[in-house]
């Protein structure tokens, strides 16, 4: 293959949004993957292997575990069989009802590895995140389960966020909390999968109120503005700051489980709302491929 085919690691990983950590990983402990070499070991990758990475996330995004995915590349079935994602959620659930951090790193640090974090965010920790909602309506001891996950979370995804955003370039996408809650998991899902894939972002987990929103678009300039809002939705107020903005605004939060109705009436060219965190990446990649 003539060498102008070839890319280095650092742009298929742009590409897909598959790390390099995990894309060795698919070759070494896997051989999912055969890059090419040169003379000093650095890999490179022609169009048949990019290719390839987009048909592992195919197999991945359908419940597929890494280990299945070879077989499944072979004979192409119809149907993906089912991955090991129900024990690996019991395995952090466990982790949490122990309060043990470290079985908790443990555990996440072996799918961090072998997955992009969509996947990991869509199979693993959503449907942990809703058993463990569902267990906390019942046991007495949940306030404190909570404590320990939320500040577990916030901490393991802000330190990715933190590494990812030293090596990346460019106008930032704001993610603002606007939510009295103590924690919102959808601001650091967001955080987390849009600096994964290659874009700086700054959060703004404590509210800073709709108002001064405006001031913060100004000096921070980013590309755009990811709202996590909550229940007590400020209609006018809300309305006066998305007019005040040209950048894509994606909103998500329990305002638009309760309020999704009155926000979509609101028809705004640069309002778009999301459900969950993966929503909220796919729509910010379907704004930048246009």
């Amino acid at each position: 293959m003539h060498s102008e085919h070839l890319i280095p690691i650092r742009d298929v990983a742009r590409l897909t949004g598959v790390n390099p950590v995990t894309l060795r990983a698919w070759e070494r402990r896997h051989g999912l993957l055969v890059p090419h070499r040169t003379p000093k070991g650095h890999r490179l990758y022609g169009p048949d292997q990019v290719q390839r990475v987009q048909d592992i996330l195919h197999w991945l995004a359908r419940g597929a575990s890494v280990g299945q995915v070879r077989e499944l590349l072979d004979r192409q079935p119809s149907v993906a069989p089912q991955g090991d994602w129900q024990i690996r959620c019991q395995q952090l659930a466990d982790a949490i009802t122990h309060l043990s951090s470290r079985s908790l790193d443990h555990h996440f640090n072996q799918v961090m590895a072998l997955y992009p974090s969509v996947t990991l965010c869509e199979h693993l920790l959503l449907p942990l995140m809703a058993q463990l909602a569902e267990r906390w309506r019942t046991q007495f001891n949940a306030r404190l389960e909570q404590a320990f996950f939320h500040a577990w979370l916030r901490s393991k995804l802000g330190a990715r966020v933190y590494h990812d955003n030293q090596l990346l370039d460019g106008a930032p996408v704001l993610i603002v909390q606007e939510d009295d809650a103590t924690f919102s998991a959808d601001v650091w899902l967001c955080a987390w999968l849009l600096s994964s894939t290659g874009q700086p972002v700054v959060v703004l987990e404590q509210p800073i109120g709709l108002g001064q929103l405006r001031q913060a678009v100004t000096q921070l300039k980013p590309s755009t503005v990811v709202l996590c809002v909550g229940a007590q939705l400020e209609r006018a107020v809300l309305l006066k700051a998305l007019q005040e903005m040209t950048q894509p605004v994606l909103l998500g939060g329990l305002a638009v489980s309760i309020h999704g109705v009155e926000l979509r009436a609101l028809e705004l060219a640069n309002l778009h709302l999301f459900d969950d965190a993966p929503h909220a990446l796919r729509e910010f990649q379907r704004l930048r491929a246009k």
